[in-house]
Parts: structure tokens; sequence; C-alpha cells
């Protein structure tokens, strides 16, 4: 007897998230809030390193502040949270998929804003509160929708090759606009996005190397994935950490926790077809969910006063207003 229909029966079974993929969801969810608890660390050594050599970094950490940072426990301890989180994502990704995973790190923009808030003592204005809803309700619907279509598929060698020459050049093309930029006004926002963005490739490279472990074993594209992770680890991390000297914790949260998951997702969508099943309509909420979250992030960083930055660096300091006031004169 023949069964036409088993082979599109087994397809659809296949579809959207299994019992056994959810269990990385709440093993995201703590990477999230190890990766919120992280930054704050870093944000205050970073601002400490600066008042303690009566500079700041906003145009690039250069080697005097690197080898001071590596001296401050704050900035160590919360390197190694950020590393613990790092496993705890990586954890993940081996039960779901990239596209599922990687959004759920928005949780850090909620738990960030509002430790911060209670920190520097300032109330959350109704712009920050809508801002900070869009970028969650952005990023909550793409997981949604994400998590109706998703699929596992094999990782080929093609497109091992498309992910590595799609990040050298975004790592070039960041390199490019950090020398342009560095001096210029609105360069905070361009450290938190170029961030992002290599930080998005690092999830990437993760999930390629879990997947092409399982089916592949280790091969010349692994290795060669780990080189890619590492390198965008490294550019992307020198990024976050130059962000912490002209922002908040929040703000750079906020931009890591909506466009390294939409970086991600998207080359998860367009070159890994974890989403092959989905239709025009999924593509298109997938489009404004991502633009969602994405103006949440702009209206954040518009809501950012100088005060509320003064605020957040005397916390991570210490010290009194007038104290911040003399070492920035």
């Amino acid at each position: 007897m023949d069964f036409p229909n088993l082979n599109t029966l087994e397809a659809q079974l296949t579809v959207g998230l299994t019992p056994y993929q959810m269990i990385g969801i709440p093993i995201a969810i703590l990477g999230a809030v190890l990766m919120s608890v992280s930054a704050m660390l870093q944000h205050r050594g970073v601002s400490k390193v600066d008042a303690g050599i009566g500079s700041d970094s906003s145009g690039g950490l250069g080697m005097r502040q690197f080898w001071r940072l590596l001296r401050r426990p704050s900035w160590v301890f919360g390197t190694l949270l950020i590393g613990i989180a790092i496993v705890c994502q990586l954890g993940a990704l081996m039960f779901a998929p990239l596209v599922v995973v990687q959004p759920i790190g928005v949780v850090s923009l909620i738990v960030t804003t509002l430790i911060t808030a209670r920190q520097t003592r300032h109330r959350l204005s109704k712009r920050k509160i809508i801002a900070v809803l869009m970028s969650v309700l952005g990023i909550a619907g793409f997981v949604l929708v994400a998590a109706t279509v998703v699929t596992d598929a094999r990782v080929t060698e093609r497109q091992v090759i498309t992910v590595l020459v799609i990040a050298v050049i975004a790592v070039a093309l960041t390199g490019i606009a950090f020398v342009i930029l560095r001096h210029r006004r609105g360069r905070n926002l361009f450290y938190i996005i170029a961030g992002g963005v290599l930080y998005g490739f690092v999830a990437t490279f993760a999930k390629v190397i879990l997947a092409r472990l399982q089916t592949d074993g280790i091969d010349t594209y692994t290795v060669l994935c780990a080189a890619g992770l590492l390198l965008t680890l490294l550019v992307g991390g020198y990024f976050v950490q130059t962000a912490y000297a002209t922002g908040t914790t929040e703000m750079v949260i906020a931009g890591l926790t909506v466009v390294d998951p939409i970086v991600a997702v998207t080359i998860g969508i367009v070159v890994l077809g974890e989403v092959a099943g989905a239709t025009a309509i999924t593509y298109l909420l997938f489009i404004l969910f991502g633009a969602l979250a994405v103006c949440g992030v702009f209206l954040l960083e518009s809501s950012q006063t100088d005060e509320e930055i003064r605020a957040a660096r005397r916390h991570a300091l210490g010290v009194s207003t007038n104290q911040i006031e003399t070492r920035e004169q």
C-alpha cells in the first residue's frame, strides 16, 4: 500500500518548537540575566578607569585603558560573567534554533532598565517605558512567529562560506566606519550598533559550529567558524567596551539585545534556511516586528538625557556630582 502523504505529515510535525527544543528557552533567559549583570559591572570598570586617568575612552580604547581594566575587579568579574552567559547561550543553542534563542536576550534590557533606574534614582519617563516596550514587544513577536515555522536543517559547506564572507565584510566595514566616526557626534550609537552587529555573528558562528559538530565533526569549516567566532567576539567586544565610556548600561544592552538577534536571525533565515517553510505573511511579520524593535532602540537613545548619563557614571564611580564635574574639567 502506498502512503503518499507520509512525507508531508512528517515535515509538518518537524515544524515549530518541540518539547526538547523548548528546554533551550529557560537556559537562554538565565544567560540574558547574567549578561545584564555583567554589563553593569563592566560599565563600572570602564568608568573608574576613565576617571582614574582623567580622560575617557569615547574615541576608542587604548592599551593604557585596557591594561588598567585588567586590574579592575568589577570589570574582570563582569567579563567572567559574560563568559558564563555565553556558555548558557551555547547550551540553549544545543536545544533550540538560532532564531528562537537569540531574541530572548531582550530580557537583559528589562532587567538593566529597572536596575539602572533604581541605582540612579531616576523615575522611568513615559518615553523610555514606551521605548523599552517597543523593543520587548518587537522581539517577543519575532520569537513567537519564528517558533511556529522554525525547522532544523544541516548546515552545508556553501552556507558556512557565505557566513564567513559576510562576517569578514562586516568587520571590515565597521573598522572603516570606526576610523571615520570615532571623533564625531553620535559615535556612541555607532559603537552600540557595531557591537550588536558583530555579536550577532558570534551567535551565528556558535550555532554553525554546534550544527557541524553534530553532522560532520571537526573539519576545516568548523575551524574556520571558530576563528570567525573569535574575531567577531574580540572586535565586537572592543566596540561594546568603548560604548560604556559615552553612554549608559541600559543603552548598550538595548542595542545588543535588539541589533544582535536581528542580525543573527536574519542570517538564520536568509543563509541557514531555519524558516524554509515560512510564507510571505511570515516574512512580513518578521519585518514589522523587527522594525518595531529597532525603533524602540532609537527612541530609547533619544530619551537618554545628559543628567541620566552623568547619574549612571556617578553611581558607577561611587562619588559625588562635584567630584565628577571636577574630574571631567
